[in-house]
């Protein structure tokens, strides 16, 4: 950005006690930061970006130093990059030989200086695990802590109920040791081996290899392996009731019913598949980000967590960051990673190869169980970062936000469009409803543009969502928005005021955001505004644009999906046109249609059994 560029943008900033002093600051750091930038090597290396204090908030690597950290003071940089240009007075860096070695690097970076703007596992919600301890005799509990000592982690466990089940299953199946007393110093066996709790390895009770044979069944008890556990159980149940031991009989009962329980709960998608798989999955809501972990070994779930942040990198650079910090910290590495963007794969492959000696497969999965999986935590991410989203207090951003577009007051209820589409097919409109500066999923709703005929035409489309919406809101006596604010430019915000002002919504102020430098658009004939980036309204305004946006994109998307499982519904053997309807029209998604038995879909969807059995057999491939 040139000085003038930098002149222009400082000259929309809102905040009108900004002094002249004040402004000619900003302008001065910004010149010297992008200086900095400009002196660094082609090299690669790590980057370190300081605050006024010297305090480290970002550390990235980067192929080449200079094109990287150049990029962050290009004109078109959105919100969350211009925040944290605001904050650089000083750019640190460190060259590596090839960009391998600047990973590691960064990754030992951020773990000592603990960067804000970086993700770190520490600011994640945090979900105990069980731990067994790299002992001779090892001790196994719950813990929310992990220690690299060669201790074993299984988990983690959302559910507080579901952890009390495997500890209390744990304590009534194996006789394991709870004394932290160093196993030298004890002479006599606690209180525990004299009421059969524990088979005493303190006192040289039990050897270290019969211990090891119950640590050997847990293990494969919390890696679901749970079968021959399970037939154990039952056979001593059986015989204690031959041998007329009821209330021994009954125990193992309750046992059994507890273990299969667990079993049960531990099962999502049980197939055939042996591998060990984990599913990362990551969304952002600039600048909040949610990374969801699931994993899965033989087919069933056996943990999962949510990991929070804020951060100022993209999708794929704070995954990859995210991967190497979670497996470093003591998680079990599986044969395969599941992403849901694209990361670079050979640098992440050669990082598990290298410091774990471990190969591991990294895809980002299309279609099937694998894609079906990381949607799921997908959408727990999604949901996360909503969560956040509304806890915040908006107040002060939608006071800014009012004076911004010269409203009356705050704007309570702001409602949002944005149009998508693939070549003229698929073309859907979203709207979204955020109130008081918070997303309001209960607001969404999708409309499907049937006027166009397959014609590439923004205006048609939101001429037609706009009446659609607006003319139901009149009817129905709806509550009407504070504001309306449309992706796009000028022509699709007079489209807009058009439509509002032949339906009798002349009052309903309407706004544009162009996303090139975020401009304001207005529906009158005041000038187009850029505030700056860091201007709290403009960001609300453009939370409701990206949310609009990430609606639009997966309506589309879900009817692009719909359009191809029909034709794979017609490829099955005995299903033709009418029969993929019923199918569809019972069946919600093909998820839904997968997680039922083939009665169950006879009888929903009206079909013959056997069309039902080859109609899974198909969508299980």
């Amino acid at each position: 950005m040139d000085t003038y560029a930098f002149e222009a943008e400082l000259s929309y900033k809102t905040d009108k006690t900004l002094t002249q002093k004040e402004v000619e600051e900003q302008k001065e750091r910004f010149q010297k930061a992008r200086e900095m930038a400009r002196a660094l090597p082609l090299n690669p290396g790590v980057y370190l970006m300081k605050d006024e204090t010297g305090t480290v908030i970002y550390v990235g690597k980067a192929k080449s130093l200079r094109k990287r950290v150049s990029q962050y003071f290009l004109p078109n940089r959105d919100r969350k990059t211009s925040a944290l240009v605001q904050k650089i007075c000083k750019i640190d860096h460190i060259i590596t030989g090839n960009d391998y070695e600047a990973l590691i690097l960064e990754n030992n970076m951020i773990k000592k200086y603990s960067p804000h703007y970086n993700i770190l596992l520490k600011d994640g919600k945090s979900y105990p695990v069980i731990r067994i301890t790299h002992e001779d005799f090892p001790k196994v509990f719950r813990t929310r802590r992990i220690i690299r000592d060669g201790s074993e982690y299984y988990g983690p466990y959302p559910d507080a109920s579901r952890l009390a089940q495997y500890t209390d299953l744990i304590d009534k199946l194996f006789k394991l040791r709870r004394c932290s007393i160093p196993l030298r110093k004890r002479t006599q066996p606690c209180l525990y081996y004299h009421i059969g709790r524990c088979m005493g390895p303190c006192c040289g009770k039990v050897s270290k290899e019969e211990y090891n044979k119950s640590i050997d069944r847990i293990r494969k008890m919390l890696q679901g392996k749970s079968d021959e556990l399970e037939k154990q159980v039952k056979d001593e149940m059986m015989a204690a009731s031959r041998d007329l031991q009821y209330e021994v009989a009954a125990t193992k009962r309750d046992i059994l019913l507890a273990l299969q329980s667990v079993s049960k709960a531990q099962m999502v998608e049980d197939h055939t598949d042996t591998e060990s798989k984990d599913y990362a999955a990551i969304e952002m809501r600039s600048p909040l980000c949610t990374v969801s972990i699931m994993q899965f070994r033989d087919g069933k779930l056996i943990g999962r967590a949510l990991y929070r942040a804020q951060t100022f990198g993209d999708e794929s650079e704070t995954l990859l960051n995210f991967l190497t910090q979670y497996y470093e910290e003591g998680k079990e590495i599986p044969k395969e990673i599941f992403v849901s963007h694209e990361i670079d794969r050979d640098l992440i492959s050669r990082y598990f190869k290298d410091c774990f000696d471990v190969d591991v497969k990294i895809s980002v999965p299309k279609d099937g169980r694998n894609y079906r999986i990381l949607r799921m935590a997908s959408e727990n991410a999604s949901n996360d970062v909503e969560k956040r989203l509304k806890s915040r207090d908006n107040t002060a951003a939608l006071e800014e936000l009012a004076r911004l577009c010269d409203l009356e007051e705050p704007p309570v209820l702001i409602e949002g469009f944005d149009i998508a589409q693939l070549n003229g097919k698929y073309t859907v409109s979203s709207l979204i409803s955020f109130v008081n500066g918070n997303p309001n999923p209960q607001g969404y709703r999708r409309f499907n543009i049937k006027s166009l005929d397959g014609a590439i035409d923004d205006y048609g489309a939101i001429k037609e969502a706009v009446t659609r919406r607006y003319t139901r809101v009149m009817k129905e006596g709806l509550q009407r928005p504070n504001l309306i604010l449309i992706d796009g430019g000028k022509g699709q915000v007079n489209v807009a005021r058009d439509v509002l002002d032949s339906i009798g919504f002349a009052d309903v102020p309407v706004v544009g955001l162009a996303k090139e430098f975020e401009t304001i658009v207005f529906d009158d004939d005041r000038p187009d505004l850029r505030p700056d980036h860091s201007n709290e309204g403009l960001r609300v305004l453009i939370a409701v644009r990206d949310e609009c946006h990430r609606f639009a994109t997966g309506a589309n998307q879900a009817m692009r999906s719909r359009d191809a499982s029909f034709k794979l519904l017609k490829s099955v053997p005995g299903i033709g046109e009418k029969t993929s309807v019923k199918v569809m029209e019972a069946f919600t998604t093909l998820d839904d249609l997968i997680a039922c038995t083939p009665e169950e879909i006879a009888k929903r969807a009206g079909i013959p059994i056997k069309t039902a059995e080859n109609l899974l057999t198909k969508l299980k491939l």
